[in-house]
């Protein structure tokens, strides 16, 4: 069961309070801009492994601009309770976290909101929109670009059944290095305990894990995918796509950065670490690990079947760092974007910046964000 307490530091501007009874929980959220009333709302969902801490430099420019701004702590994660990660896993799928997010705009006082997603927060954000666009009526993914629903067969009751090949997975531990996808690996049994328990310790698997996805790294050099092969895929980095045999703590230890890196990083200093450090002993990462169970499994794509064909039509904008290597993950999904979003905005790459972009680049990318969002 989540616990937690609520004396993290926050920022000038900046409050942190509770929603009470939303899905039966109690959100912790972080908010700015909230001494104006009437103002647009911008609500912000944050990805794995983060929190509403995530936000913290984009927050206080989004309210100068005149927006109100509240980042929540989602379903399985820091400060939010009432979720219980060893209840079944269902409850963290997509749709609840989408739910959650619908309560909040409404508990909020709001009839409709922006809706800004980062990693797993990019899908849920996307989901909200795909299914409530009278509320979330825009929308920007950052740094996960769902491009939509799968199509829906049609006409094609005559026709024979495919049978079924390899998976991917399969695949992939077919290689001559065997290798296993990250978002399975986050839905196996063994990733808890891997990452909360790790033998470097907590705080230096999560400062090599943020090091080696983002433009810190020398390693992250994306580029489009052209078939999306066990092969091609294998020429990821390893955070990516895994040797078969490790898990995320040895995969990542060997490119930590040193201690004179570690010390001099700008963007994630220490005693902002700790932030996660301190909330993912408490909670464990379960809980969050769940959503990955969901989506990964049939309950992710039964979910999304019913929405077979259905495209989002909301303004939307999707926005990456150049040096982040989940914009191309999945073969074609950036220019599937144009047919699944008919209002999509465009998409905006931000230099100088890996996959935690607006930690990364929080000017750049709150910049680019004021531009575009509706008031």
């Amino acid at each position: 069961m989540s616990t937690s307490t609520d004396d993290d530091p926050t920022l000038p501007g900046l409050r942190q309070r509770r929603l009470h009874d939303i899905e039966g929980m109690s959100v912790r959220i972080l908010e700015a801009g909230f001494e104006t009333p009437g103002r647009p709302l911008v609500l912000l969902l944050h990805g794995f492994p983060e929190l509403a801490w995530s936000w913290r430099k984009v927050m206080p420019a989004l309210a100068q601009a005149g927006f109100h701004v509240v980042a929540p702590d989602q379903r399985g994660y820091g400060g939010t309770t009432g979720w219980d990660a060893h209840a079944d896993p269902a409850t963290f799928r997509t749709h609840a976290l989408a739910l959650d997010a619908l309560r909040i705009v409404s508990a909020l006082g709001y009839r409709s909101a922006a809706v800004v997603g980062h990693d797993v927060g990019a899908m849920v954000a996307a989901y909200a929109a795909l299914v409530r666009p009278d509320v979330f009526r825009f929308l920007t993914m950052v740094s996960f670009p769902f491009d939509g629903p799968p199509a829906l067969p049609f006409d094609n009751a005559d026709h024979a059944a495919n049978l079924p090949g390899p998976s991917l997975a399969e695949e992939l531990a077919a290689l001559p290095r065997p290798r296993k996808d990250s978002m399975a690996f986050f839905a196996s049994p063994e990733a808890e305990d891997d990452m909360l328990h790790p033998p470097q310790g907590l705080h230096s698997f999560l400062r090599a894990y943020f090091h080696v996805k983002s433009a810190d790294w020398p390693g992250n050099h994306p580029h489009p995918l052209v078939s999306g092969s066990a092969e091609e895929l294998a020429t990821l980095p390893t955070y990516y796509i895994m040797d078969r045999a490790l898990g995320m703590a040895a995969t990542v230890a060997p490119d930590a950065p040193s201690p004179e890196q570690a010390a001099a990083n700008r963007w994630l200093p220490d005693a902002d670490l700790a932030i996660y450090v301190r909330a993912f002993r408490r909670t464990g990462f379960q809980g969050a690990l769940n959503w990955f169970r969901c989506h990964t499994g049939a309950i992710g794509r039964a979910e999304i079947a019913l929405f077979s064909g259905r495209r989002i039509e909301v303004p939307t904008l999707f926005m990456a760092g150049t040096a982040d290597w989940g914009s191309y993950r999945k073969p074609g999904a950036l220019e599937r974007l144009r047919t699944t979003y008919p209002k999509l905005i465009g998409t905006t790459f931000i230099e100088g910046a890996g996959h935690w972009v607006q930690q990364e680049q929080p000017e750049r990318f709150t910049s680019r964000l004021i531009d575009v969002l509706p008031r």
